[in-house]
Order: C-alpha cells, then structure tokens, then sequence
C-alpha cells in the first residue's frame, strides 16, 4: 500500500485531491496536514497531522520528520505557500524517499508574479495575453482599459485581492503603498464566458490528458458552478502555453472566451481547486499524478463524462468517538 500526504487540507484544494484520490478505490493511505485542528480536514483522509504555518522557523523540519515517520511515498502541496517552498527545498524533502507532485520551478518562479509572467508571454508572442500595466495614473487607465477596469495583486492566486475600479473616487481611495503592489488590466470577456482547463503536462512542450469546464466563480474565487465543455476548443492554445512554459504534471489553466479569440487570465501551476469535480467526470488528476510519481508513467487522455456540478455547503459530523459520517 503507498502512503500518500496531502498539505493544505483544510482547504478546497487539499481536501478535492484527498477526495478524488478517495473516490479511486486504490489501497493507498492518505495523510492529511493542516495548521488547523477543527477543519473537516480529518475526515477525508486516514491519518490528520498538524503542521505549522509554512513560513513558521520549523516548518520544513516537521514535514521532513512526518515524511519520515509515515514513510511517505508521494506528496502533494494542496496549498500555494507550500507549493512555492517545496519547489525551492525539493533536494531536502525528496532525501527522505517521497517523491513531490511539483511543476516545474521556473514556471512555479514566473506565476509567483503576474507583471514578470505577463511579460513572458509577451516575449514568446503569445496572442492570449491580456494587456496589463503597471502605471498607476487613473486617466492613463481609463484611456486604456475604460470603466471599469480591474487591479489585481502582483503576487496571489485564485480572485483574491482583485478591485474592479469603476470610478476615480474608489481609485484615489487605495492607499499608494497598495497601488505599488498591483497592476491594472480591461476586463476582458463576460462571467459566463470563463473557463478553467486541466492538463497534464509531459514538460516537453505538450501534455497526455486535458478537461475543461466552464465555470461560475464563488466570492472566495474558487469554481462554485460548473459544466463539461468540449476540451477541443482550447487545445491550440494549451499546446502554444506548454511550448512557451514547459509546464510538468497537473496544471491549470484559465481562460476567457472574447470576440478576439480566448484570453488567458493566468496559469496555476498545480493541481486545481476544482479537482474534486473533475474527478466526478472521470479525470481524476491527483490520481494522475501518484502514478507519474510512483510508475514514471504519462496518463493517457480518460473518457470524460458531460455533466455540471454545483457545490454546496454541508455538514460534517465528528462524534467523540472519531466515527465520522
């Protein structure tokens, strides 16, 4: 039986991979870690161990010691903090034996921040990128981008810290120390024209298996709503991004569908947080994953199931006597 541990998994993210690895029937003991001890973390997995933030002084001493301590086969970050450091300590975490699910590092280095990816993309020539600037004069951006235009956080993922900016009272409102993080860009597309597409990546410029959905956005920012759409339609340009970036492994990409052909919103160079669902459709990417880790071996592209999903809010009962429903 391979021992596999999941980070993160309080969140949506590490949870959906635990689940989806669940749903897969394999004999495989999942380890779940979370800074948070009340989370419903514990109920998806076998064994809960708490950590310490990612940036706290002891944080890569206890991963390693829990690697150790389970002999962990594979492990997978479910959160973009642990992500980010284990790329930068792969040798050290993988003396231990356990193989890491991890894209590639200069690829995970250029989406830590949205000006430097944008301009690669503008290097290789890539017709998806959305202009984006760095000038922080309200007039300049209205002349290019018009009202409404968005600012969006340098470094951070998913919708957070995204402003639509509709007026120059709301823009003379942000605090300059703020406007020095950020950069601006047009919205692009409509809410019902956004797409989320996951693809494993060979790291050679191509990828074995693709899913796309279009998808509805929560206000945390994650796919709240979703629906199968043919994979066919984006498959020019996930092949033109994994030639340009060289992505390994399960990654994320987010589009716009416009009327000057799709746009790219950003890559997330990991598994996504919609996992869950399109492991309900028949591509279970965490699963993926663990075998490229264990067997060396490329998936190939599964029977995808048409449907939608919704998520909802549940409840998750832990009885005193750790039985779980």
């Amino acid at each position: 039986m391979r021992t596999i541990l999941v980070s993160g998994a309080a969140g949506i993210v590490g949870y959906g991979i635990l689940r989806s690895l669940k749903s897969s029937n394999r004999p495989m003991k999942l380890v779940g870690t979370s800074i948070y001890t009340d989370s419903v973390a514990p109920g998806f997995c076998d064994v809960f161990e708490r950590v310490p933030r990612t940036d706290a002084p002891d944080y890569l001493d206890q991963l390693v010691a829990l690697l150790r301590k389970h002999q962990v086969d594979v492990a997978i970050p479910g959160i973009d903090a642990d992500m980010y450091t284990w790329a930068d300590r792969l040798a050290e975490i993988e003396s231990t034996g356990t193989k890491v699910v991890i894209n590639s590092p200069d690829l995970i280095a250029r989406c830590s921040d949205k000006w430097a990816f944008y301009q690669r993309q503008l290097e290789l020539k890539l017709p998806y990128a959305i202009p984006s600037y760095l000038d922080m004069d309200f007039d300049f951006l209205t002349e290019t981008c018009g009202l409404p235009f968005l600012l969006k956080p340098r470094r951070g993922f998913g919708s957070k810290g995204i402003v639509a900016v509709a007026t120059a009272e709301q823009f003379a409102g942000i605090d300059p120390a703020t406007k020095a993080t950020l950069m601006a860009q047009p919205i692009v597309g409509r809410d019902d024209e956004e797409f989320t597409v996951s693809a494993f990546c060979d790291g050679l410029g191509s990828y074995s298996a693709i899913m796309a959905l279009r998808r509805k956005l929560s206000r945390e920012g994650f796919t709240e709503k979703a629906e199968v759409v043919d994979e066919a339609e984006f498959s020019e340009a996930v092949r033109d991004l994994c030639r340009g970036f060289s992505p390994v492994g399960p990654t994320n990409f987010q589009f716009r569908e416009t009327d000057h052909g799709l746009r790219l919103l950003e890559i997330n160079p990991r598994i996504s947080s919609s996992t869950s669902i399109r492991a309900a459709f028949g591509y279970n990417e965490a699963l993926m994953a663990v075998e490229l880790a264990i067997e060396n071996r490329m998936p190939r592209q599964p029977d995808i199931k048409r449907g939608r999903a919704v998520r909802y809010t549940e409840d998750h009962i832990f009885y005193e006597n750790s039985v779980h429903l």
